[in-house]
Formats: C-alpha cells, structure tokens, sequence
C-alpha cells in the first residue's frame, strides 16, 4: 500500500450513485448518477450541480464529445444522452428495443461509439443523432467498455472472455483472453494504441500491445474486481478496484501500485484524469475522490454496477 494524499468530496446521498466521470470542455468533472438518473458537475471550491434525466434512467457511462457537449449512455432506458455545459439535455432512442447501453467514446471519425450490451451490437451516432448499429459474430458476448484508437474502436465482451477490435467501416474482429472466465470490464488505449483492460473475475489486468500479444498482470489482491480503467499523460494506465476499495497504476513493464480509499467499502467506479492532472474516481457512495499527482512506493508482480450488469461490478 501507498501513502499517495487521497481527497474525498461528497457529490451526492448515498443512493445517488456516482458512477462513471469525466472531464469536461468547461474545465469541470462531469459524472452519472446511476441511481438517481441525474448527470452531475463538480469543480473544486464549487458545490456540484445535478441534472435530473427521468429517476430510472440509469445514466451509466459518460464521456466528452466533439461538439462541446457531453454524451452518455441510459443503461434502463435504453437511449443515448447529451447534455451542453449548460444543462440542457437532448435524448435519442437507439432502434434496437432493450438494448442496454453501457460505454460509450468519440472515435476517431469524429461520431460517437457505444455498446448494447442486451444486443450483443456496437452502436455508432453521430453529433446529429443519426445510428447504426454493427452485430457482433458472438452472442451472449455482452460487450461493455468501449474505447478509441487511431483507427478503430476496441471494446470488451464481458461475457465472451474476449476484447474486440471495430473499424470505422464496421468490421470486428475478436481477440481471445488467455484466462477462462475473466470477464473483462473497462479498456482504454495508450498513445502507441496499446490496449488495456480489466479482468474483473480474474482480478487481473490485461494489455494488448499494436503486434498482438496479450500478457495479464494478476494483482496483488486477486479480489480486488478491477473496474475501470485510463491512461495518464505518460502511458501509465490507472485503474479502480471495486471489490478491494482501491485505486490502482501500472507501467508497461508491469509494476503495479496501490493506493487505499480512506472511506470503507467506497465503491470505486469510474476514473479519469482531471483538468488539474491529477487521477479522480466516482465513489458510488456518494463521492468522487482525488488522487494527487505525487510520486509513490510501488509494490511488483512478476506474471507475463449495477447487479443487473453480471460481472460488470
């Protein structure tokens, strides 16, 4: 364990359920309240602002887009969400019923990205609200996190033990997990387009790099249920860990860091990188907590949200 200076500000109730964040055009944190159905705005020194979408909602995943809004995912209602930095809110029902939305990211064609994981599709919508929708060759594969590389979009299949690899022109392919049962959650990229991801059954990490070859770093907390997932400004990917109420780093070579919550059974979801460089994780308690940027001790392996979403949380 570390002694990194971890912040904690309480954002919502406990049944408000902070969930996924991220950092806005405006400068601000932005981040779901799954619970709730509320999307929220924090900057520090400031209170947070709640948006109210419909109680059920379930907004789940969050990101910034490339129009200067932010676009989410409504995991029960089944739509795609916008909200300006404003707080005005515009709402687009996707053509499959029942499809359950879950990540959601800006691709590379300038058109936002998303998963169905009830549908077993990768959705595609533009600034415009315009969708389609690619079916992936498995089913049953509920695919999850989704995120961007130069070219393509990768995303995990949790259910399927499995990351796949979407091109602009819809294409997949899928790329098996050398351990069974692994259930990968979130993924993001490096700026080499290394791919990393977490196992969340096997309480691993897994990273893919550009010629293919996946290693997984188990760690050192096999139940921890590693979440979420990003990378810093350095490649360093950064992680929480919901089950060991963590938050964690590792470099390419494999050394893993940890750093406790200092609240008990906080429930670590979504991360990011905030405006100040400093990593922030949603709290499902009702926080968001704030890792300062600081050197930390680091401990080594040597290995080459919802109960609705099964293995996602």
């Amino acid at each position: 364990m570390t002694a990194r200076p971890v912040e904690e500000y309480v954002v919502s109730d406990p049944a408000g359920g902070p969930y996924a964040i991220t950092t806005g055009p405006d400068g601000a944190l932005w981040f779901t309240l799954v619970h709730s159905g509320r999307i929220g705005r924090f900057a520090p020194g400031q209170d947070s602002i709640h948006h109210q979408l419909a109680p059920d909602s379930g907004p789940t995943v969050i990101c910034a887009g490339p129009d200067g809004a932010l676009w989410f995912t409504q995991y029960r209602a089944h739509r795609i969400g916008r909200i300006t930095t404003a707080g005005e809110v515009t709402e687009f029902p996707l053509p499959t019923a029942r499809c359950g939305p879950f990540g959601i990211a800006v691709g590379p064609d300038g058109a936002l990205w998303f998963t169905e994981t009830a549908a077993d599709r990768i959705g595609r919508i533009t600034t415009q609200g315009s969708v389609t929708e690619y079916p992936l060759p498995r089913t049953g594969a509920f695919p999850s996190a989704i995120a961007a590389a130069q070219d393509a979009m990768w995303f995990t299949m949790n259910q399927a033990n499995a990351i796949g690899r979407i091109a602009m022109d819809g294409r997949i392919t899928v790329h098996e997990l050398p351990t069974e049962a692994a259930a990968p959650v979130g993924v993001t990229l490096a700026h080499d387009d290394t791919v990393w991801f977490t196992e969340i059954a096997a309480g691993q990490i897994g990273r893919r790099t550009p010629d293919g070859q996946i290693t997984e770093y188990p760690l050192p907390d096999r139940q921890a249920r590693p979440h979420a997932i990003t990378t810093d400004a350095d490649g360093t990917a950064w992680f929480t860990e919901w089950g060991g109420n963590r938050v964690g780093s590792i470099t390419d070579d494999g050394i893993i860091t940890v750093h406790d919550l200092p609240t008990p059974a906080s429930e670590p979801h979504g991360i990011t990188v905030g405006p100040d460089g400093a990593l922030w994780t949603a709290l499902e308690t009702g926080a968001l907590a704030r890792l300062a940027p600081t050197t930390a001790v680091t401990e080594t392996t040597n290995s080459a949200v919802l109960t609705e979403k099964r293995n996602l949380s």
